[in-house]
């Protein structure tokens, strides 16, 4: 079956069987997809992002969830390494904040702090892991619903329990969820990094433990 926003929510409150919370289903997905948020990272949210950085502080990307690379791109590629706040401040007083090409960053009120303050302009390009689009009824899907509609299903319904009490169809649910939420996961995972097991091989280089002659 093919879920939209409204099928989901018809198919949360036939699983429910009750008649009295047609207004809090809405509520149950939102918190399904804040778990969503905290806990999946898929290749389906990951995006790239490119701007020109200018001063110490620039703005995160619209929806941005958290960093997985950022880089210079200035007549060749330079990583910016993630730091803590901490030690961006160390590094500050260290150098008495002198300006130059930034080397670290860190993530703070909604701001990434670059290290060293830039000099110039630089180009940069982030690849970074986005929220995932909220249910509405104008955003009527997601990659989520589209290809794991049970874990929207069972994850609004373990979110029911305030409203179902002690009903032991809630372990259920909850368990059907967290499978699926470790299978999305884990298929990630498997797609961006298991490969075909090819090596490079380095010419013009003996074994380290061959003898010369």
């Amino acid at each position: 079956m093919s879920f939209t926003f409204t099928t989901l929510k018809s198919a949360i409150g036939d699983f429910l069987n009750r008649d009295d919370l047609t207004a809090v289903i809405p509520t149950f997905i939102t918190l399904a997809e804040a778990d969503f948020n905290r806990r999946i990272r898929h290749y389906e949210m990951e995006k790239r992002a490119r701007a020109p950085i200018t001063t110490k502080l620039s703005e995160a990307p619209r929806n941005f969830l958290e960093p997985i690379r950022l880089q210079i791109i200035d007549g060749g590629t330079f990583p910016v390494e993630l730091a803590s706040n901490a030690q961006l401040m160390e590094m500050r007083r260290n150098v008495s904040d002198t300006p130059g090409r930034p080397a670290y960053y860190s993530f703070i009120d909604g701001n990434f702090e670059m290290f060293p303050t830039p000099d110039q302009t630089y180009e940069t390009e982030m690849v970074y892991y986005e929220k995932i689009t909220a249910l509405s009824d104008t955003a009527t899907s997601n990659w989520i619903l589209t290809s794991h509609p049970d874990l929207y299903l069972y994850s609004a319904l373990t979110h029911s329990a305030p409203y179902l009490g002690d009903d032991g169809r809630i372990q259920v649910w909850s368990a059907l969820a967290e499978r699926a939420l470790q299978e999305i996961n884990n298929a990630s995972h498997a797609a961006k990094y298991n490969g075909t097991g090819l090596r490079l091989r380095h010419r013009g280089m003996a074994p380290a433990n061959r003898r010369s002659a």
